[in-house]
């Protein structure tokens, strides 16, 4: 692996406690029948899909590493590539758990709009390492 994945690796691993801890403060949450979580339905399921999503795009970003250096890019194009693809683990979570951060909200506000942007990134970035894999 080359140095640049390593220590976009690293970075990567070290977000993983701060998505067991996400999951156990959902635990918590629920146990203790926190108001304002279990009785707000929109806020409970979106930061549920806030919590899958960091751990399912952090695992998708780390297996990233290993297939951007297996592929014909630039530098300059792996790089970009490295980026878009750690955008989604970032950039998802935070839409969906900012978007209803108030125990009050009933609906989502305006940084909802981060999901599809952080959704959008790893597709670009998901695109390009599928053509540089393809095409090495």
């Amino acid at each position: 692996m080359s140095e640049a994945s390593i220590r976009t690796a690293g970075i990567l691993l070290i977000t993983v406690p701060a998505v067991a801890f996400g999951g156990a403060m959902l635990l918590r949450l629920i146990w203790a029948r926190e108001p304002g979580y279990l009785d707000n339905p929109v806020r409970q399921n979106l930061w549920r899909a806030g919590h899958a999503h960091a751990g399912v795009l952090v695992i998708l970003a780390l297996v990233g590493m290993f297939y951007i250096d297996q592929t014909g890019l630039s530098d300059g194009l792996s790089m970009l590539v490295r980026v878009l693809i750690v955008q989604a683990p970032i950039l998802m979570p935070l839409g969906f758990f900012l978007s209803v951060a108030s125990p009050q909200s009933e609906r989502p506000n305006g940084l909802i709009y981060l999901v599809p942007t952080g959704g959008l990134l790893l597709s670009i970035g998901a695109l390009i390492l599928g053509i540089g894999l393809v095409t090495s």
